[in-house]
Formats: structure tokens, C-alpha cells, sequence
């Protein structure tokens, strides 16, 4: 071919998301100011030559930018990433680094010690299967739940989500959001997502349909199969290449995906022209790494450190570090939610704006009755950051789990009603409080009915699946745990049939290895 023809006039362009260099430039330049690199002459030149600001909300700007703004775009870039950070020392990426930038000293990331009383973190075996197992089918049902109830409704502004539930008489939020009564001028105002809305309101919801809050869940089972709890991030990388549609990505995880594809090893691609690396991306990936460590969040935190430095640094990396640390102590079955949340506290630097964003959060609706207050507290403090930044949303995440204090329709509702990445969060919420709540029919039956038991996927070899079968494989991967600080080791890996799934489970023996 000599070149590719023009696009027709009026013709509509494949205006793909998160990758486009003169918006990428515009994220790096928010990063920056973010994490304390002097990029005021950098901003200035891009301005200068007519470079616009990011998309507030959605993941493309609308047209492409001239030849040669992208061009500067990518120069700039360029430039960005040479800059230091005032804030490398204090909210560092490697774990050795963390573990010494944590307020104390013991076993695990950042020294954990023991919740005085309570057991867990390492203090105890953890719970025998036949407790755990519907705890665990209890925390997919959560994470589901959590996750339905915020998709009609992301992307919106609090005011937006608000006023919606508002005019069916839902809040403050207690169930499904539903469009039956809403006017026609506040859904033209306040349109529901476009993607989700014919899946997720009350009067259509069958089923749990696809969301990539749910298929990392998946996908870390598929890692824990294949390459055991002493997987590395190349093989993370590895599973992503193999399994996971490129298409189904998004934000820092399409971005280290793509630079996968360009050559790029982990953990670099984390940080190659990945403005979106202190997102919410290793956060949501975070779940299994706790179900499968119960009572030991420092394990817990280790693993999800191997998952998120692959896409994620800094508080991009932490936030997966304290959601997998607080979601242990939820399932070692002894904490209360407050508990939990001190635990995922421990594995983070204590100086971190993650770790001061979650105490924030948890003083507050300590502080505050009405959440509506708390929340308006939050967006005054944290409006700036972009709404799938993990720090406003495990700022969030918190408050919404110490103001519901472990009720379980509190805590989802909670989290979606604040705004935000409302999916993720009602997601991660759901998922602690439902181990919380300790089994699947102590959660009510208006959130688990409508998911009859079957989730879709475009994960291969799951779709369809129901909750109960993948708590029963969740639970198998308990039997090839190690010590949190085993050598890396190799497998050799043979199928074997979970007793009455249509799913094949791995069975791996291991043989030390040296760490590459």
C-alpha cells in the first residue's frame, strides 16, 4: 500500500481513548503539579503553540490535534519525565523503599503490626475453609453488587447523582438507581452512562454484565493458577498479553499495555508516558490478593505490589497495597471494618497523600452524621485531582466504610452516592462488606437477586460463571500459599477439576528459584 486514503468527510473517526498524545501531555502536566515537578515553562510552551487542557471527564478530546501539536506533545513528554520529583523520597515506588518509609518496624510492607486483640495480620492460621468459603462467595457478591450500583451513574457530577436519585425518592441512596419517574430535562441535563444504563438501572438489571472492575478479579485468579503466589510482574504482563482484550483496558492499564507491545519490560511500563499511573487501576485489581491471604494483610500487600507496579507508582501502587491489605483483615473474620482500615494503613508511608487522604476521610465521618457533609467535605479538599485519581477515591472509600461502620447496604451506598469513579468504589466497598457481613444470605436480597448468579465476561472461560464457583476457586488458591517473602520460584503446572465447576483450577508444585 502506498498510504492510507483520507477519512471521508463526515465520516466518524475511531477516536481512541486514553492514548492520544496531546491529551496524554495534558494529564502529564496535572501529574506534575501533582507530585512536585516544576513544569510551569514546559505548560507555558505547550499554550503557547495552542495546546488545549485535558478532557475533564471523558478519555479522548473530541478531534485530533494538528501534525504539529502532537508532535510537541510528544517532545514535551519527553521533557516531563527528565523532571525531578520533590515528593520521590517521601512516597516511593520500590518496596524495600516503602517498607522503610512506614512509620514501623516488623514483618511485611511497612511493618505490620498486630491488631491488638483481634488476631490476623499474621498473628494466626487463618480461618478454616469451611468459614471462609462463603465469606469469599459473600465478598464476590459484594464487590458485583457495589460495582452495579455505581454504573448508571459514572462519570456524573455529585450534583448530577444527586439529583437523580433525588427525583425517585432514593435518597439518601438505600437501593438501585432507576429511571421510571425521572423528567426528561434532568436526564438530558444528567444523562445516565451511555454504556451502562441498559444494564444497570433497577428495570433492567439480569445478571452482572462485564466491567473491568470485575475481570481483573478474573484475571488474578487466572495469575495465581498459572504462576502460583510467587508470580512476578512479567508474568502479570504476561497473563495481560494472553488474556486480556487491549480493548478492555483503560487509563494506566491500556497505556502500560500498549508500551508492552512497543518492547517496553515492567516495571517501566508503569512510567513510560503514563500520566495515569496514580489512578485507581491497581486499586480495583487488588481483591484477590486479599481473599487469598486471610488474617495477613502484610502477604496481602506484598502481592498487589507485584500486580501494580506494573501499570501504577507511588499512591497509584499504594492505594492497591492498602485496599488488598484492609480487604485480608476483612477476611481473616475477627476485625471490624475500622480494624480493617488500620491494617491497610500499615502498609503505606505514613507521610503519603494517599495515606493522609484515607485518615482524612475516616476523621471526617468519624466527625460528621450526615455523609452528605462528609462527601462536600471531600470534593472542597480533593476537587482538583481527576475523578479516577486514586487519592479522592480512596479518600472516599473510607469515609463511606467508617460512616456505615460495617453495614453492608450503608457502606456500597455510601460510596456510590459520593461521586467519583462511583463503580470502583461501590466495588472495592462492597467486596470488604461482604466479608464483613460473613456469608451471601446475610447480604439482602434486593442487591443479590438481580445478579442471579452469573457474571459476564469477555475473559476467556468465564463468562457466564456464578459467584458461588468463584469463591470455591478463590478458596483453592489458599492451598498454594507461601510465606509472603519466599523466593520467586518456577512451576510446573497440571489441570485438575474443581469439584462440581465446569472450570479447570491448576495444581503447581514448586521448585526454588533464584529471583531474576
Amino acid at each position: 500500500m502506498t498510504g492510507v486514503p483520507p477519512r471521508k468527510p463526515g465520516s466518524p473517526a475511531l477516536r481512541l481513548t486514553w492514548v492520544q498524545p496531546e491529551d496524554l501531555l495534558g494529564h502529564e502536566l496535572r501529574q506534575a503539579a501533582e507530585d512536585g515537578r516544576e513544569a510551569s515553562p514546559i505548560a507555558a510552551r505547550w499554550r503557547a503553540a495552542g495546546g488545549r487542557e485535558a478532557p475533564p471527564r471523558a478519555g479522548a478530546s473530541p478531534d485530533p490535534a494538528p501534525t504539529h501539536l502532537r508532535a510537541l506533545a510528544e517532545q514535551l513528554l519527553a521533557e516531563l519525565a527528565a523532571l525531578p520529583s520533590r515528593l520521590a523520597e517521601t512516597e516511593p515506588t520500590d518496596l524495600d523503599d516503602i517498607r522503610a518509609a512506614c512509620a514501623v518496624t516488623n514483618a511485611g510492607p511497612g511493618g505490620v503490626p498486630p491488631v491488638p486483640g483481634r488476631g490476623g495480620l499474621g498473628e494466626e492460621e487463618p480461618p478454616p475453609p469451611a468459614d471462609l468459603l462463603p465469606r469469599l462467595e459473600a465478598a464476590w457478591l459484594g464487590r458485583a453488587t457495589g460495582c452495579l450500583l455505581g454504573k448508571p451513574v459514572e462519570k456524573l457530577p455529585l450534583k448530577g447523582i444527586r439529583a437523580l436519585a433525588r427525583s425517585t425518592g432514593n435518597w439518601p441512596l438505600t437501593t438501585w438507581f432507576t429511571a421510571q419517574g425521572v423528567p426528561d430535562a434532568l436526564t438530558r441535563t444528567y444523562p445516565w452512562n451511555r454504556r451502562s444504563a441498559a444494564t444497570s438501572l433497577a428495570e433492567n438489571i439480569d445478571g452482572m454484565p462485564e466491567d473491568d472492575d470485575l475481570n481483573y478479579p478474573l484475571l488474578n485468579l487466572l495469575l495465581l493458577q498459572r504462576y502460583g503466589p510467587a508470580f512476578t510482574t512479567t508474568d502479570v504482563a504476561r497473563l495481560w498479553l494472553d488474556e486480556l482484550p487491549a480493548a478492555r483496558t483503560f487509563t494506566a492499564e491500556r497505556i502500560a499495555y500498549r508500551n508492552l507491545l512497543d518492547g517496553i519490560e515492567p516495571p517501566h511500563t508503569a512510567r513510560h508516558r503514563n500520566p495515569f499511573r496514580e489512578w485507581i487501576g491497581a486499586l480495583i485489581r487488588a481483591d484477590v490478593h486479599g481473599w487469598t491471604h486471610p488474617g495477613d494483610p502484610a502477604a496481602a500487600a506484598e502481592q498487589a505490589h507485584r500486580d501494580a507496579v506494573l501499570t501504577h507508582t507511588a499512591n497509584g501502587v499504594y492505594g492497591a497495597m492498602f485496599a488488598a491489605a484492609a480487604i485480608a483483615e476483612a477476611a481473616g473474620g475477627r476485625s471490624d471494618v475500622h480494624q480493617c482500615l488500620r491494617a491497610g494503613l500499615t502498609v503505606v508511608p505514613a507521610d503519603s497523600r494517599l495515606a493522609r487522604a484515607v485518615r482524612h476521610g475516616i476523621e471526617l465521618a468519624q466527625g460528621e452524621g450526615d455523609f452528605d457533609r462528609v462527601v462536600d467535605e471531600l470534593h472542597a479538599t480533593y476537587g482538583t485531582y481527576h475523578w479516577v485519581h486514586v487519592i479522592p477515591n480512596v479518600a472516599l472509600l473510607a469515609a463511606a466504610l467508617t460512616h456505615a461502620d460495617g453495614d453492608f447496604t450503608g457502606s456500597i451506598c455510601r460510596a456510590v452516592s459520593g461521586g467519583w469513579d462511583t463503580d470502583s468504589n461501590g466495588a472495592t466497598a462492597g467486596s470488604l462488606a461482604g466479608l464483613l457481613a460473613g456469608r451471601p444470605d446475610a447480604l439482602p436480597e434486593r442487591w443479590t437477586a438481580p445478579l442471579k448468579n452469573r457474571l459476564a465476561t469477555s475473559v476467556a472461560g468465564f463468562d457466564g460463571i456464578g459467584f458461588d464457583t468463584l469463591a470455591e476457586l478463590t478458596l483453592a488458591q489458599l492451598a498454594q500459599a507461601q510465606p509472603a517473602h519466599a523466593k520467586p520460584t518456577h512451576a510446573k503446572v497440571g489441570p485438575v477439576q474443581v469439584t462440581d465447576s465446569p472450570h479447570t483450577q491448576t495444581r503447581v508444585t514448586y521448585r526454588e528459584a533464584p529471583h531474576p
